[in-house]
This record gives C-alpha cells, sequence and structure tokens, in this order.
C-alpha cells in the first residue's frame, strides 16, 4: 500500500509542477498526460478559475506531502 500511495503523490507532483511550467511557459513534453488537472479540472471549477498558478503548486506540494507521509507511516 506504501508504494501506490507514494505512486500517487509521485504523479500529483510531476502534474502539479508539469501544470505550474505550463502557466509560466508552454510545455511541450508529455502535455495530455501531465497537464490533465491544468488542462481539465481547473476550468471545470470556478473557484480554480483566476488561481491556476497556486491551484498547480498547492497540488505539486500535495503530492510531496503524500510522498513523505508513505515513507514515515509505520510498517
Amino acid at each position: 500500500m506504501r508504494k501506490a500511495i507514494q505512486f500517487a503523490g509521485l504523479v500529483l507532483a510531476l502534474q502539479g509542477f508539469s501544470g505550474a511550467i505550463d502557466r509560466v511557459f508552454v510545455q511541450p513534453v508529455m502535455g495530455i498526460v501531465l497537464n490533465f488537472f491544468n488542462r481539465v479540472i481547473i476550468p471545470r471549477v470556478d473557484l480554480l478559475t483566476g488561481h491556476e498558478l497556486f491551484a498547480n503548486l498547492a497540488l505539486a506540494a500535495l503530492g510531496v506531502v503524500l510522498i513523505i507521509a508513505a515513507e514515515r507511516a509505520p510498517r
């Protein structure tokens, strides 16, 4: 279970960092996969519209927290 949580955290962190890069520059590398949150979720949630960079960085931070929490969890 620990590896699955770490993998989910890694995916969230990569999507968050990729979305932040996509907001500042254009992200040509694996844009469809890594920018799913940025291109699909954010436009559909009115609360996040206008705060795209913050939402992507918060997603990346959540991913890093998941990785650290899974690593520190007792076995």
